[in-house]
């Protein structure tokens, strides 16, 4: 994802409900509907202090570009993508003869990804799964990370989706003026003309706090690398890492 950038609308959030029913209710709500239904932003995460986080909606509707194709390439096996959205990496997946599933809370980003011809559930990561235990390869890309708001959760529960062989690419958040990212926040799905969805928490990690989260969740860095201005790391057991 892109940096904060400041707005002028005022307001603050208002008092989150539990992570899993506040993040279904948001993003399967418009605005996020409508971008996706229509291929177009602008689509942001509101921050309660009134800051914008741009979500990329032209970018995820489109083929994979020059980035995701390094993410594709180190792929193996059988891939779960975790937020999958409107599904161009399941997509991708499938046709290269991966075995592969996206997993959205929103509704749309499930259709949408079936149209593209890729499979996807109507779900939360933390909900029960198919599969769990056996999956070689898991996603969180365009910051994915941040769901529900406590990414050592996230990732304990990852450990739990994946096999214990299985390995996990993260994207990550890029340092803002020298200054690693490790943000918990609430925000909001906005669409910058006065659409707002219900606040849930969120998360915003780097490359080092990620690693730092991982250690503590039975995880280990297999490898970072950059592409087209944006930070991956891969993750695996320990053990595993070559």
């Amino acid at each position: 994802m892109s940096t904060l950038t400041p707005v002028t609308q005022p307001g603050a959030a208002a008092p989150a409900t539990p992570a899993g029913a506040t993040a279904a209710k948001a993003w399967s709500a418009d605005p996020y509907t409508v971008a996706l239904r229509s291929g177009r932003g602008p689509l942001y995460l509101r921050r309660g202090d009134g800051w914008l986080l741009p979500l990329d909606v032209e970018r995820w509707c489109e083929a994979p570009d020059r980035a995701d194709r390094t993410v594709l390439r180190r792929c193996r096996g059988a891939v779960i993508d975790i937020g999958c959205g409107p599904g161009r990496l399941v997509s991708a997946l499938a046709a290269r003869g991966h075995r592969a599933l996206g997993i959205d809370v929103s509704p749309e980003a499930v259709a949408r990804t079936a149209r593209s011809g890729g499979t996807a559930l109507h779900r939360s990561v933390f909900d029960s799964l198919p599969g769990e235990g056996r999956w070689d390869t898991g996603l969180l890309i365009d910051g994915n990370i941040g769901i529900g708001g406590d990414p050592a959760a996230l990732l304990r529960r990852m450990a739990e989706v994946l096999a214990v062989t299985g390995c996990l690419i993260v994207e990550c958040a890029e340092a803002e003026a020298e200054v690693e990212v490790d943000e918990r926040c609430e925000v909001r799905v906005a669409d910058g003309r006065g659409g707002l969805g219900s606040p849930f928490p969120w998360a915003r990690v780097g490359t080092g706090a990620l690693t730092r989260h991982a250690a503590a969740a039975g995880w280990t860095p297999g490898g970072h690398w950059t592409a087209a201005g944006r930070a991956f790391t891969m993750l695996v057991r320990p053990g595993e890492a070559s």
